[in-house]
């Protein structure tokens, strides 16, 4: 049933191409930022950081932290997405840049992750596909509500629970888990809303509700 909702959202929406972003760590960037609001926002923020070159670690330290606060103000929670954002920028320079965080494995990557203050699970698991490319299936809720919706999942299920129990249902493919979870997100804005839209639903056929 998995396999069959990815077909169904791919017949669908096609390709999303995502995570929208010109460098690696503009990603990383992008998935601290979109904690608790929309993408819309996001962008926002990051067109105002694009503006003032302030898209790479060292640009983020150089930044006061009332600078950074403007800039990404469209964020929401932007003193403390700040502070986070300068946090994860010390970290990445402290660790050696891109290459030398590319050469951790996965379980020790994501460990050194969860360790940097404001970093949870979701965040980490965005940088982990879409920055690291490494094979982890993103838990946000819009997964868990459509997949409750389809009746696969309880909706309770610990983070890490409801990822093991998707990741054994897939191939472990990382591009196989980026395209399902642009989809999730795409279908989540069109259809799979709060107050659900169902006419024209693609999934339709195999939905409960």
């Amino acid at each position: 049933m998995i396999g069959k909702v990815f077909a169904l959202l791919y017949q669908a929406y096609g390709e999303q191409h995502w995570w929208p972003a010109d460098t690696k760590f503009e990603m990383m960037i992008g998935a601290i930022l979109t904690q608790n609001t929309s993408w819309s926002n996001v962008e926002k923020a990051i067109a105002e950081l694009k503006k003032n070159d302030s898209l790479t670690p060292e640009a983020v330290l150089a930044a006061t932290d009332e600078q950074l606060a403007t800039w990404i103000h469209s964020s929401g929670f932007h003193n403390v997405k700040a502070e986070r954002l300068k946090n994860y920028a010390q970290w990445y320079l402290d660790q050696g840049g891109f290459d030398a965080l590319d050469a951790i494995g996965t379980e020790d990557l994501k460990d050194a992750l969860l360790a940097i203050n404001g970093i949870g699970h979701e965040t980490a698991d965005d940088i982990l596909l879409y920055a690291f490319e490494r094979p982890v299936f993103v838990v946000d809720e819009y997964t868990r509500r459509l997949f409750y919706r389809l009746a696969l999942i309880q909706g309770s299920e610990a983070y890490e629970d409801l990822q093991h129990l998707l990741e054994i249902m897939l191939d472990r493919d990382a591009g196989l888990f980026n395209e399902y979870h642009a989809l999730i997100v795409r279908h989540a804005k069109e259809h799979c809303r709060k107050e659900p839209l169902c006419e024209g639903c693609p999934l339709d056929s195999i939905c409960p509700e």
